[in-house]
Parts: structure tokens; sequence; C-alpha cells
């Protein structure tokens, strides 16, 4: 069953009489700006471990999430993400490994005060409208119904507010959800797919809401299997396949350094004129082309390597930058591609 945090209770796999009193959970924990000074990491987990019987769907999973960053949580589908984020949430019991979340250490439900969550499809009642629905929510929660208002305003709701949440576009569906994950105005928020089943228009919608979100003090953790999702609204990505994270930085670190392409004869020739260029770490042949690899503190203009070769009597057919797009990356580290096609991004510069 889809669940969001603030939404009616949830099961858990603790006895009923060991969960978490929610309005007591929400007067207890800190703002993120109070601890933003001290806290290296929103989240850190460790050795963090999920299986069913003899399927393992997390496998030792370190995830760092720091402060006030929007973190990108990448995988393909059955990769692990939502069973690693229903840990964090305390929705799910770990079978081995640690969870600190917000300074606090053991069980994740401690902090379910500073947490707002929207986890797979959001779950409302069909016949309340949108602001009733969060009313019913804010009743259970303890929060001032005078964020109500502030929320629906904030994911662009304000105006249908009093429609029924069975008239909903799926949409809006979605930006309710979100809406019920920030009524506690959390410093951590935590999006599993809010983008999943929308149209382009909808899509767009929801990466802007998610990166205005982002900004301040907030922490975001998205999980997404949308390449071009992840790379126009996070700061940092972790790639997760089979349940282990393969790989973690910016989407600049991951797609890594930039190179130039350049078909030009004598190939051999051209080769050893610019394997001695100031800046080039390394040249090798692809496809009968020249892929010269740049050290990124070095400026090298395109225009410079194709003025030396002509210079020295070699002739350029083609020249243009090139540098692997984040798609063929994760096809690569997911086991899905080599990572060599012709998924790269460039830009061409004629001789």
């Amino acid at each position: 069953m889809a669940t969001t945090t603030l939404q009616t209770p949830v099961r858990s796999e603790q006895p009923i009489d060991q969960r978490v009193d929610h309005q007591a959970a929400i007067r207890a924990q800190p703002r993120l700006d109070a601890l933003s000074g001290v806290l290296p990491w929103v989240i850190e987990t460790s050795g963090l471990t999920k299986r069913y019987g003899s399927i393992t769907a997390v496998d030792d999973l370190q995830l760092r999430v720091r402060p006030g960053e929007v973190y990108g949580f990448l995988g393909p589908n059955g990769a692990g993400k939502t069973t690693t984020l229903r840990m964090l949430l305390g929705l799910i019991q770990p079978t081995s490994g640690e969870i600190a979340m917000l300074g606090s250490r053991g069980d994740p439900r401690h902090t379910i005060g500073s947490v707002g969550s929207m986890i797979e499809t959001p779950a409302f009642y069909p016949f309340l409208s949108g602001h009733g629905n969060l009313h019913m929510l804010a009743k259970y929660t303890g929060v001032d119904a005078a964020r109500i208002a502030v929320v629906l305003d904030q994911v662009g709701l304000g105006s249908r507010a009093n429609d029924q949440f069975k008239a909903y576009s799926l949409g809006m569906k979605q930006r309710l959800g979100v809406a019920a994950a920030l009524l506690k105005d959390p410093p951590l928020l935590i999006l599993d797919e809010p983008t999943n089943g929308l149209d382009p228009a909808g899509m767009a919608d929801m990466r802007g809401l998610i990166r205005d979100l982002g900004t301040g003090e907030r922490t975001v953790l998205l999980s997404s299997h949308l390449m071009t999702e992840v790379e126009q609204v996070c700061d940092r990505v972790g790639v997760i396949a089979g349940g282990r994270l393969v790989a973690e930085g910016t989407v600049a670190e991951l797609r890594g350094r930039e190179a130039l392409v350049v078909r030009a004869d004598p190939l051999p020739e051209a080769r050893r004129i610019v394997s001695g260029l100031a800046g080039v770490t390394d040249v090798e042949v692809v496809s009968g082309a020249l892929r010269i690899t740049i050290d990124p503190r070095v400026e090298l203009d395109p225009s410079d390597v194709n003025q030396r070769l002509v210079s020295a009597g070699i002739a350029v057919h083609e020249l243009r930058r090139d540098r692997r797009s984040l798609e063929s990356v994760f096809l690569s580290l997911t086991g899905n591609g080599d990572g060599h096609g012709n998924d790269h991004e460039t830009e061409a510069h004629h001789a």
C-alpha cells in the first residue's frame, strides 16, 4: 500500500506499543539550521542491509547526504531504492547495519518529527478536498492548521484546495503528496519517484518544485530512475545497482573529464603532435579518430589544437568536444551498457 509519512498510521514491523508518538516526536526535534553547523551528514548509513529470505534487496549500503543539498538516489527499477527509503523512515527494519539521521543514531522513527516523505504514490481520502485531507493529517500530527494554506500555495494547489481529491489530475495528486510531506515544515524531505506517471509538463513542474524546496537549509533526498531528472535538480548523485552503491559524486564528477575527438590525416602524426600539447593526459585511437583526454586544471582551446595540426600539414576533418552523458555513465555502472556507445554530448568545431 502506498504510504506517506504524514498520513494514517503505517504498518510497522515493531509491536504497536513501540511506535513513536508523532506529536511528541515533532515537538522534540531540533531544526536543521541549529544542527547544520555541527552535522557533517544529515543522513548516514553504515553497512545497511535488508534481506528477504535468500534475496538481498539492499547490500552493505554506505549512504551520506549533506545538509542543505538535493541528493539524487539514482538506480533502475528494483535496485533497492524504495527499500532503502523505507528503512530510513522506520517503515521496515534492516537486517543489519546502522542508520543516523539528523544527529540521531538508532531507530530512525525517533526523528520522524523532522522528516517529511512521500513514498511511491500518495494515498488520500477520495471524497475529501485537498484541504480536508491535509486538515486530517494536521490534526493527527498536532501541526498548526495555519500550515495547510501555506503548503498548498507552496505546491501550487492554493486555487484548487477545496476540490475533491478524486477530481485531481495525477500531477495534482503528486503535488498534494508533497504538500503533506511539507506540513511539518521538516528540515529533511524524502521523495520516492515523485514524477512517476506524469506527463512532460507535469514532470517539469515537479522538478521545478523540488529544486525550489532544496534551497536554503532544507535537505532533499530524491529517489529516481530518470537521468534527466537527477541531472537537472540534484547537487550530488548516488547510483545504486543490485542493492549496492556503485558510484557517488556530482554530475560533473560522474561524467568524468572532458575530451576532444579529432579526425585527421595522417592519424599517427596527428597523435604524436597532440600528445605533446600542455594539458593532454592521454590520447587513444577510437573508431578511427583520436580521443584526447584533457587535465581539467588546464585550459586547452580546441582552436589551438586545430592550428597546431594544420600548421604541421595535418588535414583536420573533424574536431569536437566530447563528454560522456549521465545516461551513458548510468548504463555502464548498472551493467546495462558499456558506456562507450554513441550516447555522448558533443560540441563541434569547424576547421
